[in-house]
């Protein structure tokens, strides 16, 4: 794996860990169950996916597993939205775990024209 590949999926598994501390902290301590339960699952599962990548059975599925952590980044992002509109987490709570949540996506990103580039295959 290269290092681009490695600190994505470093990066990945650091910010799955603050997903499941803040799940912790929000069912704990604001005796919210729902919006931090979809939190830790799409949080949990991009890094995931990440990892399913390295075992990928072809370029498509390689390129297919880093979509759906795109998605499911994408997804957090949401979730953390909400949670902030909701009261739930402070702007302070919500910026820190945000800046990491937007620079993963952009990661994410980069990595998926990179990959589709580098096998020729039609960007969407």
């Amino acid at each position: 794996m290269n290092e681009n590949k490695t600190v994505l999926k470093d990066k990945s598994f650091a910010f799955a860990l603050r997903c499941v501390n803040i799940y912790k902290y929000l069912s704990d301590s604001k005796r919210e169950f729902v919006l931090s339960k979809q939190l830790i699952r799409s949080g949990t599962s991009r890094g995931a996916n990440i990892r399913e990548a390295q075992n990928a059975e072809s370029n498509a599925d390689y390129i297919h597993k880093f979509s759906i952590a795109q998605k499911e980044c994408d997804e957090t992002i949401y979730w953390l939205e909400l949670l902030l509109a909701a009261n739930y987490l402070t702007p302070q709570e919500f910026e820190s775990i945000h800046i990491e949540a937007i620079e993963l996506l952009k990661m994410l990103r980069s990595a998926i024209l990179t990959l589709k580039q580098k096998n020729h295959v039609k960007i969407k």
